[in-house]
């Protein structure tokens, strides 16, 4: 066998380096510039912008406690004392909401890490191997999908027991198949590139090229995803805790927030109505930010719509 020529040695090392200059560079500039021209991703940005400061500024926004009880202050409508009234252990609705934003948007991060995690990590060894590790891992993929996304965090918290920790686990663990698949998908393609060819040419070891040139290229589509998997896991575990699977009292959750008042809807309907409003504003935000984030980094796809 003939030694590769110099030549062709440096062509190799610049076809692998294509992918980190400026091309990508490039195409996230235009990503961010079609994303600025959207106004409903704006105005959704603005929106989740406002519940982080909120998270983190909880202590100067309000001064009431959010779980010690008022028992003098039970059920009181809103007013300028409580502005979204009060829950049964005179509590205030909006200290409580205020804080559980913290709780809320937390769980949705858990739940992007842990299903991004697993799901990426299946879905790239699986494509990039193929074999014997292609057809383990997504098998196991396939049984995992053959659960509603619901019912098997119901199952994964069946096992592991009902608690704030296990719900976030349990939502990642629902998205991990739908991460996987789009991941196995995307590599597939992206791996017959010529760039990838030329890195393992040079002798770039494996996880060399699925970190470098394969990854920044699958991204796009896991943003998108991961922005439809945080809307569901905020949803997900809020719905969890509704049924007393998530957190427990006297955590300030807006899922539990809502269950506190379903006792209390006749004459207490601010108890439910705000926590379940802001569940509503911000899915509806996250899923605002994802649609733009699709249309920013696949203009085509807007155009084919």
């Amino acid at each position: 066998m003939e030694a590769e020529s110099p030549s062709a040695f440096g062509t190799a090392c610049g076809a692998a380096a294509a992918l980190r200059q400026g091309a990508p560079r490039g195409q996230a500039a235009e990503a961010l510039y079609r994303l600025r021209r959207n106004r409903g991703a704006l105005v959704a940005v603005g929106v989740l912008a406002l519940l982080v400061l909120a998270a983190l500024l909880a202590p100067l926004i309000t001064r009431y406690d959010p779980i010690e009880p008022a028992p003098q202050a039970a059920l009181q409508g809103p007013s300028a004392a409580h502005w979204m009234g009060t829950d049964a252990l005179g509590r205030d609705i909006f200290t409580r909401l205020v804080y559980g934003t913290r709780v809320s948007l937390l769980e949705g991060a858990i739940a992007v890490l842990v299903a991004g995690s697993i799901g990426i990590a299946l879905g790239l060894l699986a494509a990039y191997y193929g074999g014997w590790v292609d057809m383990i891992l997504m098998r196991f993929v396939d049984v995992l999908m053959a659960f509603p996304s619901i019912l098997l965090a119901l199952v994964v918290l069946a096992v592991l027991g009902p608690n704030l920790v296990n719900a976030m686990l349990a939502v990642g663990i629902a998205w991990v198949p739908n991460y996987a698949r789009l991941t196995y998908g995307s590599v597939l393609s992206v791996k017959q590139n010529a760039y990838v060819e030329a890195a393992r040419v040079v002798g770039a070891p494996d996880r060399r090229i699925m970190a470098l040139y394969i990854l920044p290229n699958v991204a796009a589509p896991l943003v998108v995803l991961a922005s439809l998997c945080m809307a569901f896991a905020i949803l997900a575990a809020a719905s969890l805790s509704f049924l007393g699977l998530g957190a427990q009292p006297p955590t300030p959750e807006w899922g539990a927030m809502a269950a506190d008042g379903r006792s209390y809807l006749r004459r207490a309907w601010w108890v439910s109505t705000f926590p379940g409003l802001a569940v509503m504003v911000t899915v509806l935000a996250i899923n605002l930010v994802g649609d733009g984030l699709r249309d920013a980094l696949d203009p085509r796809l807007k155009e084919r719509g």
